[in-house]
């Protein structure tokens, strides 16, 4: 396993940068006419965030008129590499196709998981931001943070926390930030890897793990049937709609983290397609039915079309670059 080392100076810097970029637009919606029909494809599997939020905007646009069908695929495979490869190599037969993706195309285009990035597809827009949670079965003996804190101060090896991607990627990075703001050593949190978020809530129901770092987003169906309770939120302040889970920052932890999702085209798709996509999106949060979804799933609202999104992207590569160095991390 790579030898972590953690700049917290550095960690924080990045962290807040991430969040005080994504901020919605405050320009109007666009008028935008109905668009026919899009295939949504999504890089994971059936649960995920990816697979969220590609049907829930599906869904808003369809309920609110701005597209007429939506249809979906779930591609699986290679950290979402199998998906990013299908849409370059079919592009030019799939310019009614958009793919979601966020922060790991990022993260797996530096570690090499795929060897493709963001460059090679077309941009669209960054639409939501979803916080990072830290959650606990149900029926787990630890009832808040400050018990995880205990028992990892006793014996870190005791706790073993479930994410949905690789070591080093999203969801190790958002557990390690929270145990260093809490002032321990990140270093020794046992982070255990699962394909996707759906087998990382397996493993902590199972008892694999006693800890999951996953999105808001993907926590609250669980926490609503029983399953889980989470234990606290990377935003800054607690989020609409989720009033009742409290922040790491108001316990005493002071660490701010936000994943984007957003849409990409296949490459050389037309640039009337590319407005026409991009003035559907932004008109969508005007939309009751939009506000439905997003509530239901936490998210925050952002807008980042074309080349605002391009300039966001170039910004975070810069970022994890340095965050993942501080991490002891080579690429």
């Amino acid at each position: 396993m790579n030898d972590l080392k953690f700049d917290r100076r550095v960690l924080v810097k990045t962290m807040a940068a991430a969040v005080a970029a994504l901020t919605l637009s405050s320009a109007g919606p666009a008028a935008a006419e109905t668009v026919e029909k899009i295939h949504f494809l999504i890089p994971g599997g059936a649960g995920g965030g990816w697979d969220g939020t590609a049907r829930g905007t599906g869904e808003a646009l369809t309920k609110s008129g701005l597209l007429g069908q939506a249809s979906y695929e779930n591609m699986s495979g290679g950290g979402g590499g199998k998906a990013i490869g299908w849409l370059i190599a079919n592009g030019d037969r799939n310019h009614g196709t958009l793919m979601v993706n966020s922060t790991p195309i990022i993260t797996r285009s530096i570690t090499k998981v795929f060897p493709y990035s963001y460059r090679d597809l077309t941009p669209i827009a960054a639409t939501i931001g979803d916080y990072g949670v830290l959650v606990v079965a149900a029926d787990s003996p630890y009832k808040n943070f400050g018990d995880v804190l205990a028992a990892f101060k006793k014996n870190p090896r005791s706790i073993k926390v479930a994410g949905g991607s690789v070591k080093g990627d999203l969801d190790h990075l958002v557990a390690a930030s929270v145990f260093q703001a809490a002032g321990e050593d990140p270093t020794k949190v046992a982070y255990i890897p699962y394909d996707a978020g759906g087998k990382a809530l397996a493993g902590l129901l199972s008892g694999e793990t006693q800890v999951l770092s996953t999105g808001l987003g993907e926590a609250l169906e669980q926490a609503k049937a029983g399953q889980i309770r989470i234990l606290g939120v990377t935003a800054p302040e607690r989020v609409a709609g989720t009033d009742d889970v409290p922040t790491f920052k108001e316990q005493g932890y002071d660490v701010n983290f936000v994943n984007w999702r957003g849409f990409f085209g296949p490459p050389g798709l037309p640039a009337d397609q590319r407005k026409s996509y991009q003035e559907m999106l932004e008109a969508m949060y005007k939309q009751p039915a939009w506000e439905e979804v997003r509530a239901r799933n936490g998210w925050a609202n952002i807008f980042k079309p074309g080349p605002e999104f391009i300039s966001f992207l170039q910004e975070q590569e810069k970022s994890v670059r340095a965050l993942r160095a501080s991490l002891g991390f080579s690429d």
